[in-house]
């Protein structure tokens, strides 16, 4: 345990607030160590040194110094990866190879937004004779990043590496429930010799004093959120008194189509993992099969052998599966959605439910479960659950598939499951999600753009679409006439 409470990082230096919070393993629900909580004060000072480095270095205006440090800080993360992994699986709960899926998509995002920087363009034209006319791309100033639990190291990337490119500094928000994991993110990002004080400034609040400072000030034109459909809508609501700039990628319903074509023997492993990975606390989560009526039998049968073999367990046991949810609450909160949805009338395949007896009860543990739904508008259907519970829909022809799918307000992803290249195109293109994986799920790719249709969100992450929500376009006309002969 560390006796001696992490600090937040601002203006290049590691601030006490004087108010202490316990961080937690919740696969054990031990105190691993504490934080000084951050909230108000810590994101006005952070703005202040964000505004700073904005205006008084060369930050915004030098892209190979902007294109220097994210370099550094790919080689930073690399170099503290195992770090990194270790304090991943004790204050997250991901067992070791989900930890260092998250650690390891780092730096390669990181040395993308680094050559995007270095190939950032506008345009110039000579709309008439004697005249020219360009349009330059400017960053817009100090970004608000705001980072869930869930995956924080990554999702915290995903957001800041775009808006470096950009030439915006930052104040980041992470969140109180992995403190140790954030102050060990800034000790990494520190080691960059080359960055400007002040341009990353970073605290850990478990309340939302801070976030709500980031959303309401004027001085922070855009904001970056990862997190619920309900908190982006607030959020959304309160910084449109300013006409604030938002990124938002925000809940999700993952369909996952089944054709009777499917190759079973690929399908059904990665379903399994699509629902128990991060146990289920993942936006893209395959929380919703949908399965064609002459293999259901066969699907159900073998997924559900799958999941109650599950081994789950904490990230120190190497064989463990599954790690625990994030705390005791998450577990009680999604325990009771399945609760209402089985007084609902939905059939129980796999009950699965918390631990509540062993070595594991004292943990957050969940085991997965699997239900059985043929009304499509019940809660446990329509709602994010965001823990390892499944629900499985039976559907006859295509047409309804889709329809299926489409009946959600989410649309941040979907899986189809055929061996027919011809209807593999055409469902994704009627699916109404931001990103459709063929025979596979959770494929992401740093120069690839992902994000939501519909209540998932808004703008795009990764990709060079992602820099579109920090710049600025800049129309500058010239007159410079047209030289006598």
């Amino acid at each position: 345990m560390n006796n001696t409470p992490v600090l937040n990082w601002i203006d290049g230096l590691w601030l006490d607030s004087g108010v202490y919070k316990d961080s937690i393993d919740p696969a054990t629900y031990q105190q691993i160590g504490q934080y000084a909580e951050g909230g108000l004060q810590e994101a006005q000072q952070g703005i202040a040194a964000a505004k700073r480095s904005f205006t008084e270095t060369p930050w915004k205006d030098d892209r190979n110094l902007r294109a220097q440090v994210l370099l550094e800080l790919a080689d930073a993360f690399e170099r503290s990866a195992d770090e990194l992994i270790a304090m991943l699986t004790l204050e997250n709960g991901k067992i070791k190879p989900e930890a260092t899926f998250e650690v390891a998509m780092v730096p390669s995002k990181l040395r993308y937004y680094a050559a995007l920087a270095r190939a950032e363009y506008g345009r110039a034209a000579e709309p008439k004779p004697g005249k020219i006319s360009m349009v330059i791309r400017q960053a817009v100033g100090v970004a608000g990043i705001i980072v869930p639990w869930n995956s924080p190291v990554i999702l915290m990337i995903r957001s800041l590496a775009p808006a470096l490119a950009a030439g915006c500094t930052a104040v980041i928000k992470m969140p109180g429930q992995t403190a140790q994991t954030n102050a060990l993110v800034a000790r990494i990002i520190s080691e960059s010799v080359s960055l400007p004080r002040g341009v990353i400034n970073l605290f850990s609040e478990l309340g939302a004093a801070g976030s709500k400072h980031l959303v309401e000030s004027p001085q922070v034109p855009v904001i970056s959120f990862t997190g619920s459909t309900p908190t982006g809508r607030a959020i959304s609501a309160v910084g449109a008194q300013s006409l604030k700039r938002f990124s938002l990628e925000l809940g999700g319903k993952t369909p996952m189509l089944v054709f009777n074509d499917a190759d079973l023997d690929a399908a059904v492993p990665t379903l399994e993992k699509a629902l128990t990975v991060f146990a289920g606390q993942f936006c893209m989560t395959g929380s919703r099969v949908l399965v064609q009526r002459d293999i259901a039998p066969a699907l159900i049968d073998r997924l559900a052998a799958r999941l109650q073999a599950v081994r789950v367990g904490p990230a120190a046991d190497p064989s463990s599966e599954m790690g625990p949810l994030i705390d005791k609450p998450n577990v009680k909160r999604v325990n009771q959605t399945v609760e209402e949805a089985i007084a609902g009338g939905a059939e129980v395949i796999v009950r699965g439910g918390p631990v509540t007896d062993g070595p594991l009860a004292s943990g957050a543990f969940y085991r997965p479960t699997m239900l059985r739904v043929t009304d499509p508008e019940m809660p446990i259907v329509q709602q994010e659950t965001f823990g390892p519970v499944l629900t499985v829909q039976v559907f006859d022809s295509e047409a309804e598939a889709i329809a299926l799918a489409n009946n959600s307000e989410f649309g941040l992803a979907a899986s189809v499951w055929t061996r027919d290249i011809d209807r593999s195109f055409r469902v994704a293109r009627e699916l109404e999600v931001g990103t459709v994986w063929v025979n596979d799920w959770a494929v992401v790719y740093d120069e690839f753009e992902e994000g939501g249709f519909k209540q998932s969100g808004q703008g795009r992450l990764n990709g060079m679409a992602a820099m579109d929500d920090f710049v600025e376009y800049k129309h500058i006309a010239l007159n410079p006439g047209l030289r006598q002969l």
